[in-house]
């Protein structure tokens, strides 16, 4: 097939100042142009394509003909930067070009040689004061591969195909010989890349609809060495923080934590039916660690941070144990693949000394009733006292009456009652000089450290980095970035990539909220695939809707009919495309009134007028004698009622002489409409056991699986893939 003629078009244009487009949200490798040159580039193509398109065709045909999708090769004059872009709308204003901030930075455009909406109007003012970039349409090929070449070494995200996946279907159009590629990775942090080589050769390629080989290759050996001496000094535990990694409810795991730094761990596996409890435990100070806890799903896909956790602990511990519990009917806990579990050493944010090392011992474990049943008993304080123990008026103990005296006087001279919280210090103790009671809340400590800790964390302004959100207080902020902030990562159940949910968390659009999809996921779903069931061209968002009515409509099929002979594989009326299954025979097809399929009633076929069937039952009696006595000879039979079949079965011979065959055949006869015992070619017998075999499972009947087996040839993973398709269950 010939090629097509290159469109050919350029122009020479100014570009906008980015403050006067900031409403086209454009990024990545996108442009915006006048109306005009949709006219010009439409014009362009009828003119190339008059000389060998079709007389009797249209404009709206010649329309149709601007290639998809649309590239332009940008020129800067005054430095000679090129790179290729995409289109993003034809809204620029007139005279005028709209370029992303990629490609400004990319075009080396300065500061000062923008031009406003104003002056592209004034020809020779733009002249004087504005770069006017080239633009050429130019198509390039589909792109295969891709070499890129970090620009810094020590890039080492979780994974690049989802980061990359995203960055190039939202943003580009095109990949450009020795541009920098800059992507966003997971938590906000920037990969700067250089697109090194291409392929097929050239100097770019379109990155639409086509499927991307990337590799990602280090700028230099000193690089490599420098990204892998990073990776491993980050693994290491020895001085620093512990690696972390996968834990179970069999045993604890030890492990220590820098100040300001985090330990992540993961459960894979638990008992979803019974309370989960996380412990932590330590004998550092009781404002040290705080432990955060993130059911990782399609939902939630962010490690636990401080300001970015499901469950969190940020109170003192309590004999050293920091404990949380999460109920098996959480919400949170629906369609969790693992538990995510993060130790934090706390740093106060004006510390200057050197960061300290934390020990602790972790533990997942099942939170028993009778264990929560102790401990409710203990700290309720219902243990009996005895009838001669005395209650301290001062520091609340249960003392034996004889020596109260004595104790109230040592115990009111050395000790002294906090009258908030009845907690018990030493007079003149450092921890009774430090005590505090927080005068917005009710929480209290016993050290400076404590007070400048709990004054952070819940009386401290903080912004989501995402929205608008600002609050006081840890753990309000975190709430917000699990639930409701446009950054939370999630799954995208359409694109299959981690991507921020989006949306406006104060005035959530009602589809939203009706559908249960967040913002990405209603954008993304409305791009269209063909349902495999129909070849209907459905949105993504409704196919799950649709493949039920599929289900639906599967309820109310009829059971085929199979063929009447016990050995066939076959329907009677066949299996058409699509899972359809005839009731009755094609125009063209003769029907026949004992149950035969067309291949076993074909041997018994004579065109002669026979309304009673008595030629019929003579030709049926023949076959049945000639089974028996001379067998069919084929090394595949099976058929019990064949002398052949029964040698290959290992089944004792019946007689082979017509006087005692003949009261043998006469039962079968009485029985035609019914049930027959024709013997039949190799593949539908072996269809119709394997039909059986599978109906043996229990969960459709042996009318589909043996419809399945034709529809298939019998093979059966695809006679399971079949019937999940088309059949219903029991």
């Amino acid at each position: 097939m010939e090629e097509p003629t290159p469109l050919r078009w350029s122009s020479a244009l100014p570009v906008l100042n980015p403050s006067t487009i900031t409403t086209k949200n454009l990024r990545g490798d996108k442009i915006l142009l006048p109306q005009s040159a949709l006219e010009q580039l439409l014009a362009a193509a009828r003119s190339q394509s008059s000389a060998t398109s079709n007389p009797w065709s249209t404009d709206a045909d010649s329309a149709q003909q601007l290639p998809n999708p649309l590239t332009f090769r940008l020129t800067n004059p005054k430095n000679k930067n090129a790179v290729y872009a995409g289109i993003r709308e034809f809204s620029a204003e007139e005279g005028t070009m709209g370029l992303s901030p990629w490609l400004t930075e990319a075009l080396g455009i300065q500061e000062d040689e923008y031009v406003s909406a104003k002056e592209g109007t004034d020809t020779e003012q733009m002249e004087l004061d504005g770069v006017h970039i080239k633009v050429e349409a130019r198509q390039l090929p589909k792109g295969t591969y891709v070499r890129l070449r970090p620009l810094e070494a020590g890039y080492n995200p979780d994974d690049w195909k989802p980061l990359l996946e995203r960055q190039l279907r939202e943003n580009f159009t095109t990949l450009s010989k020795g541009s920098m590629l800059a992507v966003k990775g997971a938590r906000g942090e920037e990969f700067k890349l250089l697109v090194d080589k291409v392929a097929p050769e050239g100097d770019g390629i379109c990155v639409v609809d086509t499927d991307l080989e990337v590799d990602i290759e280090a700028l230099d050996e000193e690089q490599a060495r420098e990204t892998l001496r990073r990776i491993m000094s980050a693994q290491k535990g020895a001085d620093g923080s512990s690696t972390g990694g996968e834990i179970d409810v069999w045993k604890s795991v030890e492990g220590q934590v820098v100040e300001g730094e985090y330990v992540d761990y993961t459960l894979p596996s638990w008992n979803k039916s019974q309370p989960l409890a996380i412990e932590l435990h330590t004998d550092e100070d009781d404002f040290a660690l705080d432990l955060f806890i993130t059911p990782k799903s399609s939902r939630q896909r962010a490690l636990p941070r401080e300001a970015v956790h499901v469950f969190g602990d940020f109170s003192p511990t309590v004999n050293g144990v920091k404990k949380i519990i999460i109920s098996p009917t959480n919400v949170e806990l629906e369609g969790a693949e693992q538990i995510a579990i993060s130790v934090h050493g706390y740093k106060d944010p004006d510390a200057t000394e050197e960061a300290r090392t934390f020990q602790y011992t972790l533990r997942a474990k099942v939170d028993l009733p009778d264990e929560k049943a102790e401990s409710n008993g203990t700290s309720n304080g219902t243990e009996e006292h005895s009838p001669d123990d005395e209650q301290c008026s001062n520091c609340l103990q249960y003392i034996p009456k004889r020596t109260m005296m004595l104790h109230e006087n040592f115990c009111r001279r050395n000790n002294i009652v906090c009258p908030s919280c009845k907690t018990v210090f030493k007079k003149g103790s450092p921890e009774w000089e430090a005590h505090w009671h927080c005068d917005k809340d009710d929480a209290f400590g016993s050290s400076t450290a404590s007070k400048a800790k709990h004054d952070d964390i819940f009386h401290m302004e903080r912004h989501c980095p995402h929205c608008e959100f600002s609050t006081n207080s840890l753990p309000d902020l975190a709430r917000h970035a699990t639930s409701v902030c446009p950054g939370k990562l999630i799954l995208c159940r359409f694109c299959h990539l981690e991507v921020p949910q989006e949306g406006d968390p104060f005035n959530p659009s009602p589809e939203v909220l009706m559908s249960g999809l967040t913002a990405h996921e209603l954008a993304d779903g409305t791009r269209t695939t063909e349902c495999h069931l129909c070849d209907k061209i459905v949105r993504l968002k409704d196919m799950e809707t649709h493949l039920k009515h599929h289900e639906l409509d599967k309820v109310s099929r009829l059971t085929p009919p199979i063929c009447h002979n016990v050995n066939c594989g076959r329907t009677k009326f066949g299996v058409g495309a699509r899972g359809q299954v005839r009731q009755a025979p094609a125009e063209e097809q003769a029907g026949n009134d004992i149950g035969l399929c067309a291949i076993c009633f074909g041997p018994l076929y004579v065109s002669m007028h026979d309304p009673e069937g008595k030629a019929l039952r003579r030709r049926i009696e023949r076959r049945y004698l000639g089974q028996l006595m001379s067998g069919c000879g084929k090394a595949h039979c099976g058929n019990e009622w064949c002398k052949t079949g029964r040698v290959n079965a290992g089944l004792e011979p019946k007689p082979s002489n017509t006087r005692e065959v003949l009261p043998l055949v006469k039962p079968l006869l009485a029985q035609i409409k019914d049930v027959l015992y024709f013997c039949t070619d190799e593949g539908s017998q072996r269809g119709r056991k394997l039909a059986e075999m599978m109906a043996s499972e229990g969960v459709w009947e042996v009318e589909w699986c043996i419809a399945a087996a034709e529809a298939e040839k019998g093979n059966l993973e695809r006679m399971r893939d079949w019937l999940q398709a088309w059949a219903p269950t029991k």
